[in-house]
Parts: structure tokens; sequence; C-alpha cells
């Protein structure tokens, strides 16, 4: 057993000199780069044989070299990964159909697991779960020196079962909260209308159908009566698809740069502009934004493209700044790479990362003590109760004033 895995080591150490050769003919690398490979290369090999030799028990090659690779990867950014065949599945299906989980968006700011922001009408959001939550525990598991990825697979599981996770809140509460999994719904855009005129469309993440649900939205709004202005709702919204938030953005403007992303190689370098939209999809009307920290990714794309057009008025408090451009890259066996490839930018040239976008008027939010379940269904459906959505409203109507927004 030992000498079969000796020579698959062996095996393996040739591919990594051979690419390394191939490297070296093809002129991919300075001759220092060159050297530096080599030399890191051979360190690698060594440290393989020392496991090999000396660890108390025997590792499979795949389970050094798969553990290799994802080391690598992480340390580059919280984003970057390997992904198994079942994570890559995964993460089609999120952005297709549904999955079961908690219904929250998490990252790594430094160096902890944090919530971006829980998913509306999810077990997370129900429970009052917020931005800038630190995930200390899961089951009882710390979350200290675990990849986003162990953190996702240990957050979901089968609709009915249970997770309890610690949380540190404002680095100064720590709350224990069971929850139970349920499946997570697909439907990205709600909508109604808050009085004569006046409408409220809420973005809840962005889908592959999100911009035919946004349409459809607001062909139904439009067909009722005269819109005169729209609210629309990002808070809480902790992104998605890229195309999917162009497009969004596309729906409100005739024209102008949408967003650009700038990476190292020419195929990351790309600019999106809006298209002209067709005489009975103008939407000539004023629009107000709503953001929070639980604004990120695509939807802080929306907002700076909207706002650097000058076609809407952002309101609410400063964005997450989450501007890294994810490529996923699937390799053999089902397995994927999610690397980051670009950062986003805003119109203005502005890049997201870390910085978020600041909102034009800033309004607190005021928090809502849940303390029975009429509660959670006032917050997730009524948001003329809403004291931002309210302050949006009579903005809205009095905008001319206020503004010189485009429409």
């Amino acid at each position: 057993m030992r000498s079969n895995s000796k020579k698959v080591i062996g095996f393996i150490l040739s591919l990594i000199l051979i690419f390394f050769i191939i490297f070296k003919f093809n002129n991919c690398f300075s001759k220092e780069k060159n050297n530096e490979i080599y030399k890191y290369l051979k360190m690698f090999s060594q440290v393989l044989s020392l496991i090999e030799d000396n660890y108390v028990t025997d590792i499979s090659p795949k389970k050094l070299i798969y553990g290799a690779i994802n080391g690598m990867l992480n340390s580059l950014d919280p984003y970057s990964c390997l992904m198994t065949p079942e994570e890559y599945k995964e993460l089609e299906i999120e952005t297709k159909g549904s999955f079961t989980g908690i219904g929250i968006e998490i990252t790594m700011k430094d160096g902890i697991l944090t919530v971006v922001a829980p998913i509306e009408d999810t077990p997370a959001w129900k429970a009052g779960i917020k931005p800038g939550d630190k995930i200390l525990k899961i089951n009882d598991k710390p979350t200290k020196g675990m990849s986003l990825l162990e953190a996702v697979k240990l957050l979901r599981g089968p609709k009915g079962t249970k997770v309890t996770i610690t949380i540190l809140r404002n680095d100064k509460d720590i709350k224990v909260i069971t929850l139970t999994r349920d499946v997570i719904p697909i439907k990205s855009v709600k909508y109604k209308i808050l009085e004569p005129g006046y409408a409220y469309v809420r973005i809840t993440s962005f889908q592959e159908k999100t911009p035919e649900e946004l349409e459809k939205a607001l062909e139904k709004l439009e067909s009722k009566e005269k819109i005169k202005g729209i609210v629309l709702d990002l808070r809480y919204n902790p992104g998605g698809l890229l195309s999917s938030a162009i497009d969004v953005a596309d729906e409100f403007l005739d024209k102008g740069l949408i967003v650009s992303i700038k990476g190292k190689n020419k195929n990351s370098q790309m600019e999106f502009r809006a298209k002209p939209n067709p005489p009975n999809e103008k939407h000539h009307y004023p629009i107000v934004i709503l953001i929070n920290h639980g604004t990120a990714s695509a939807s802080e794309i929306v907002t700076g493209a909207l706002k650097d057009n000058h076609r809407a008025l952002v309101l609410g408090q400063k964005s997450f700044g989450k501007g890294r451009v994810q490529t996923v890259i699937p390799l053999e066996d089902g397995y994927a790479v999610k690397l980051t490839t670009a950062f986003y930018y805003t119109p203005n040239g502005v890049c997201i990362d870390k910085v978020g976008i600041k909102p034009d008027i800033e309004i607190p939010e005021m928090e809502l003590k849940i303390k029975s379940h009429e509660d959670v269904i006032m917050r997730t459906t009524d948001p003329e109760k809403d004291f931002q959505v309210k302050m949006a409203l009579s903005i809205l109507k009095n905008i001319k004033e206020i503004s010189k927004i485009e429409y």
C-alpha cells in the first residue's frame, strides 16, 4: 500500500516538474520568477515526501494535493476557494433554484466569520440575525480557522433539522440562537402600491430570473395607474449574479456606464453600458433607493449605477463594501475553482470593495423589537410602517425640490 502511494507521490512530483519545464520553455514567467517557482515547488515536493515517510497514518495523495490547492486559494482572500463537485452543484442550484439552510450570506471579515445579510423571509431573517453579526460557533464548533465552505456546509442541511449558532453582536453581546432549516425562497422581487401614484419594489437577491421578475412587476404596477415614483429597497440584499445586476440597472437607464470591472488579464477588463429602452419601458419617474450595511456586491452595483448616473437618490446607511468579481472555473471530475479575478468600479470610478456606497441622505434604521409572530409578518410585509420607507416616500414626493435626478 505504502509503495503504491509512493509511486503516486512520485508521479505527482514528476508532473509538477514537467509543468515547470513547460512554463520555462514557453517563457510564461521571467527568469527570476521561474527560479522562485522552482525553489518553492522543490520545497512543496520535500514536504509531500516528509508527510509520506513520517506522518503517523497514511494519507491519500488526493487529499494532500487538494488540501494544498485549497490552502493556496484560501490564502488569497476570503472568496477564492476550491469547490468540490457537491459544492459546485449547490452553487448552480442557488442561482437557478432553491436550497435548504438558514438563509444568510456570510463572509470572512478580519479573519472572523461575519454575516453580510440575512435573506428575507428565511429562518435567519425571522430570528433577527443582522449584518455584521460575528459567528463564533456553529453547533458548538468554533469557527476560528474555519473556511467559508466549511461554514456553509455546517449551516445547510435537510429541511426541518436544527442548527445552533453563537453570535457576537456589536463586539459586546453574545447570543446563542437555534434555527430550524427550511427551503430558502427563490422569488427575489416583491412590490406593492404604497399610496396612489407611489410604488414600493424590493429586490432581495440577484438570481437568474430577477430581471424578468422586475420587468413583470413594473409592468403590473404601471398598468394599474400612472406611477409618480418608486422606492427601490435593496436593504439586506447580499448580491448574486453580476449579469442580473447589470440587467436590473439597465431597466432604469437609457444611457451611461453601469459598471466596469478591472483585473490583471485583458479578459477581466470590461465595461457594461446601458442600452436605450423601448418607448413603452422608459419608466419616466424618480427613484429613491434604500440601502444599509447588508446591501452588498450586485446590489451595490445597481445602487452605484443609478446614483452616479443621477437616476436615483440613495437613502439609508453605508453599504457593506463587497466589490470583488468571482469567476467560477470548472475543473476535471466535477471540481471547480472560484477565483477573484477583478474589482467592481462604479461609473464615477470608485472601487466598491471595503469602501461601500455612502447614501446621499443618511437615515438611521429604527430597530423593530420582535416579540411575536405578528411582528415578523409586519417586518417582512408592511413597508408602510417602516421608518426608512416612510422617509423615502416623503422625499420622493418632494424630489424636485431636493435633488436634480434625471427621469
